[in-house]
């Protein structure tokens, strides 16, 4: 759609925007991602330590010994997968395609072979992707790869190209949210980290005028950032999210569909922890005060980073049904707490404290 004005501006030299962005999250962070484990103490002695993802947190010692214990069932599993890929080759999670070649092999037993290796990438993605190998599946499992494969090599750049110097509201907005975008992120709060999060927002703001741009979409295109392998990856598995992993207009300007996710959400909470609902109902205290932030940033701006990743594992698998799943595992986990609660401030000061020490993915996707 902008080849014309592409062959033009490649004349003059320019250049090809498929560089690899905090290589660590996925090469050398996965070889050293052990935090020292400190030897019992009051769990309220704070301590400051980085994440898997650049992040810098601040815990306690309870939250540095459940990651290492986290860190070590995700070295656990990067075996296991290592394992099926020599036994089943690698890429094997691609191989979903079946066909009849005439080589003595049955349709009825590719079939087979394809439903097994489908359950078995369910069962591993559940227990977590290898940080290694997440950028591959994530682009398979969600489809990005595939809807990227419909338009030309060069869509990428061209759109970028052609949208350089334009102005709009959602352009804007994106530049005024650049700076507050995780400001203690080492490469995010640099200049290069913040050229490349604008390039990709400002591109999918031309690419979809109907969403343009709303807020949350930054932490999310952030983290993506983090965890592919290059700016292009992190814009086709922002626009697959949006166009086809969650529910329609979540990020339109009247956000009708995150007003359906939240009355969703409401009903779920009533039907599955009614004595929650009730009490919260009582002290008139409306979800959407926390679960709106949830559902917009999909946690990344309320969950450690390695526990959202993995939450987005199976949300680019499964679909955008984990998203209750979570937000219901949150309120359950402190439901003696939140009983207790009785001001709307306590409620969610409950909740920001519960989320921002959750390091241990598998309570909230058990």
């Amino acid at each position: 759609m902008f080849g014309t004005q592409a062959q033009k501006e490649a004349s003059n030299g320019f250049a090809l925007r498929r560089r690899a962005y905090w290589l660590t999250s996925a090469t050398s962070t996965a070889r050293a991602t052990t935090i020292t484990s400190i030897p019992k103490k009051p769990s309220t002695f704070s301590v400051k330590f980085e994440d898997m993802y650049g992040f810098t947190a601040e815990g306690n010692i309870d939250d540095v010994n459940v990651l290492n214990e986290v860190r070590e069932r995700v070295r656990e599993q990067g075996r296991v997968w290592c394992g099926l890929e020599a036994s089943k080759g690698a890429n094997w999670y691609l191989q979903t395609q079946i066909s009849s070649n005439g080589e003595g092999i049955s349709v009825a037993s590719l079939k087979l072979s394809k439903l097994t290796n489908m359950i078995t990438l369910k069962r591993l993605v559940r227990k977590g992707i290898p940080p290694v190998l997440r950028p591959n599946v994530w682009l398979s499992v969600s489809g990005a790869a595939k809807k990227r494969s419909t338009v030309p090599e060069s869509y990428y750049d061209d759109l970028i190209r052609a949208t350089e110097g334009k102005v709009t509201p959602a352009t804007r907005q994106i530049d005024q949210d650049l700076p507050r975008t995780f400001p203690s992120h080492p490469w995010l709060d640099s200049p290069e980290g913040q050229a490349s999060l604008r390039r990709v927002l400002v591109g999918y703001s031309f690419r979809d005028s109907d969403v343009g741009y709303c807020q949350g979409l930054n932490y999310v295109a952030a983290l993506l950032l983090l965890v592919m392998k290059t700016e292009e990856d992190a814009f086709w598995m922002l626009a697959v999210l949006l166009e086809n992993v969650l529910v329609n207009d979540c990020y339109t300007d009247n956000l009708s569909g995150c007003h359906v996710e939240q009355r969703v959400f409401k009903d779920l909470l009533a039907k599955k922890c009614p004595r929650i609902a009730a009490h919260l109902e009582a002290m008139e205290f409306d979800v959407s005060l926390v679960a709106t932030e949830w559902f917009l940033c999909l946690f990344a701006k309320s969950v450690p980073s390695e526990t959202t990743l993995r939450v987005w594992d199976i949300l680019f698998n499964e679909g955008a049904k984990v998203l209750f799943h979570v937000a219901l595992a949150i309120f359950k986990m402190k439901e003696d707490d939140l009983l207790r609660a009785h001001q709307i401030g306590e409620v969610i000061d409950i909740l920001q404290t519960t989320t921002h020490h959750l390091y241990d993915p598998d309570q909230l996707l058990t």
